[in-house]
């Protein structure tokens, strides 16, 4: 069965997020990058507008954007009070408050949206999603990501991790993941076992620290080459 637009939970960030997730150098900005699971982060939209190169795939992206709209508007304010009801589990640094946050997430989605028909019709989004991707051997320097792996290792097994980032590898030189905690804040308990099993295999994989921390201890990420 198809993704149904009620399972998705639209949340897009940005290419400011995006740098320091990954720890993204200029130098890397430059690389071919695919972006894994990308939602409605604006990174693509951004990264294209400086002129870099970037390929989102989601299974988000069969919808329309007017689809997007009304599941973003659907989302957004049941979002915004789990943030409120569980504060302590989050840096309020750079971020002051949910209400901040909710506007800088919706003015990544905005931007997004702007992007999302242009962006089809130049093949940088894609209806794709993992453990299968339907890209081309070594198709990209640089594969990035973000909240989805170790996100919700309560729905995805190991197997699916494992068989996920290595399709990953395939398809692109490095692998980054962000961040290897689980959505309720806790280290993933999948991530010693991808971890072993991915050495195993004769991957290299090492826990990288990033200057990025919103999740209270989340400012690690899983690379994979």
């Amino acid at each position: 069965m198809g993704l149904k637009l009620e399972q998705v939970v639209p949340w897009g960030r940005s290419l400011e997020e995006y740098i320091k997730m990954f720890a993204l150098t200029p130098e890397e900005m430059k690389l071919k990058i695919l972006d894994v699971a990308g939602g409605p982060a604006s990174f693509n939209a951004e990264m294209t507008r400086l002129g870099n190169k970037v390929i989102s795939c989601d299974p988000i992206y069969q919808f329309t954007s007017n689809e997007i709209v009304q599941r973003i508007q659907e989302t957004y304010s049941v979002i915004i009070q789990g943030l409120e009801a569980n504060q302590g589990s989050y840096v309020w640094h750079e971020i002051s408050s949910p209400t901040k946050l909710g506007e800088i997430r919706m003015a990544a989605m905005q931007r997004f949206l702007k992007d999302f028909s242009l962006g089809l019709e130049e093949q940088r989004y894609i209806n794709a999603e993992l453990p299968i991707l339907p890209f081309k051997e070594n198709q990209f320097d640089l594969a990035l990501c973000s909240h989805f792996l170790f996100t919700y290792s309560d729905l995805l097994s190991a197997e699916f991790h494992l068989t996920a980032i290595t399709e990953m590898c395939r398809v692109a030189s490095e692998v980054r993941i962000f961040p290897i905690l689980n959505i309720s804040g806790e280290p993933s308990p999948l991530l010693p076992i991808v971890m072993s099993e991915l050495k195993n295999q004769g991957y290299h994989a090492e826990i990288k620290q990033v200057p990025y921390e919103f999740q209270k201890g989340g400012n690690q990420s899983l690379k994979v080459c």
